[in-house]
């Protein structure tokens, strides 16, 4: 009996050292928190589609972890597409820096033809843990009324604050505000 009750000590010790399996994380990439630009603008926008690398086009995070080398993360998970992620993000940061609130990620409802309409390629979504991530992205802002296209081409480079996944994903938010900024330059040109 007393080795019974031994072997089950050792079997409850056993089970306690294991602990519980990992848990998966979700991320999102958030809007910039900047002021609305002043005053009301009745231009609409939509955003997208959105394309992005298929290395990057995972729920997993990819993480640079050499030069020629990535590593996917298996419990760190975007919370929807990377690409309606992105064009959540650019929606958003559009809205505040031209003071507009009709602006929408296009794969949403569209309340009606928008005034512009703005393409996005994402060339480089580089994620190195505890350095700068790096966003390229080819972009380019249709007018409703015609005329020629406006395209352009951003390069952000944006350092973390530490090496964690908040951090990443927070210098991916900031990267993707700067991306915003040169297209509300672009739609505000004559």
């Amino acid at each position: 009996m007393r080795r019974a009750r031994v072997v089950a000590c050792l079997a409850l010790v056993a089970l306690a050292a294991c602990g519980s399996p990992p848990k998966e994380r979700y991320y999102t990439l958030s809007a910039a928190a900047n002021a609305p630009a002043a005053g009301a603008s009745a231009i609409s926008i939509a955003v997208g589609p959105v394309s992005v690398p298929e290395m990057v086009d995972q729920p997993q995070f990819v993480v640079q972890v050499a030069a020629n080398q990535v590593a996917m993360y298996e419990y760190q998970r975007w919370a929807s597409p990377l690409k309606g992620e992105i064009a959540r993000v650019i929606a958003a940061n559009l809205a505040q820096e031209l003071g507009t609130a009709r602006v929408w990620a296009y794969a949403q409802t569209t309340p009606g033809k928008p005034d512009y309409q703005v393409l996005v390629a994402v060339q480089r979504f580089d994620s190195p843990l505890g350095e700068a991530v790096t966003i390229e992205a080819l972009w380019t802002v249709r007018r409703a009324a015609g005329g020629d296209p406006k395209t352009g081409r951003s390069l952000v480079r944006e350092p973390a604050a530490e090496a964690g996944f908040d951090a990443l994903v927070a210098a991916h938010s900031r990267a993707l505000a700067r991306v915003s900024q040169d297209i509300a330059g672009a739609i505000r040109a004559p």
